[in-house]
């Protein structure tokens, strides 16, 4: 399924931490597991909280920890947890009865089932609509009905096709 931003959580992570070491110039450091925002990090350096956003000490977005200034030479002395994030559950409602349908999105599936009717030169599916090139016996399209064929078509001499008023015939 596609989303929208970042992909929810399949599971709970437990809180986490991680250690960098300051050389006065460094402002990009790389986490060990991705973010969505700072917000999702508490940060210390020399054991000073740091407040995120970018206009304050830090920002962080997907694997990069990026600071507004560079931290001071130490080892060890920038210091990252990560809070624990609850699972997001992604819930589909629906009656377990009813097909789903959706209008986005990636899908894959295999399809089962009848999937034609023919008679003659007419052809009715549910999904697909498949046509021969030549037209060699005659059709009616009814006054309720809607048809389209994909050409080009020949109409062998003496058959004739038909689309009663209100019906409607599409060539593609």
């Amino acid at each position: 399924m596609a989303y929208v931003g970042a992909q929810p959580q399949k599971q709970l992570t437990k809180v986490t931490s991680q250690s960098f070491n300051g050389d006065g110039s460094t402002t990009a450091f790389t986490l060990n597991r991705a973010v969505n925002t700072g917000e999702e990090l508490e940060v210390f350096v020399d054991n000073l909280q740091q407040e995120p956003g970018s206009s304050n000490a830090y920002t962080a977005a997907g694997t990069t920890l990026t600071f507004t200034e560079a931290p001071q030479t130490g080892t060890g002395n920038i210091y990252v947890i990560y809070r624990g994030l609850a699972e997001v559950t992604t819930r589909l409602e629906h009656d377990a009865n009813q097909a789903l349908a959706a209008t986005t999105g990636t899908f894959s599936s295999t399809v089962t089932g009848t999937k034609f009717t023919t008679s003659a030169d007419r052809t009715t599916t549910e999904m697909f609509q498949v046509n021969g090139q030549t037209v060699t016996n005659d059709v009616t399209i009814a006054a309720t009905e809607n048809a389209s064929v994909t050409g080009p078509i020949t109409v062998d001499t003496g058959v004739t096709v038909t689309v009663n008023t209100g019906g409607t015939l599409v060539t593609l």
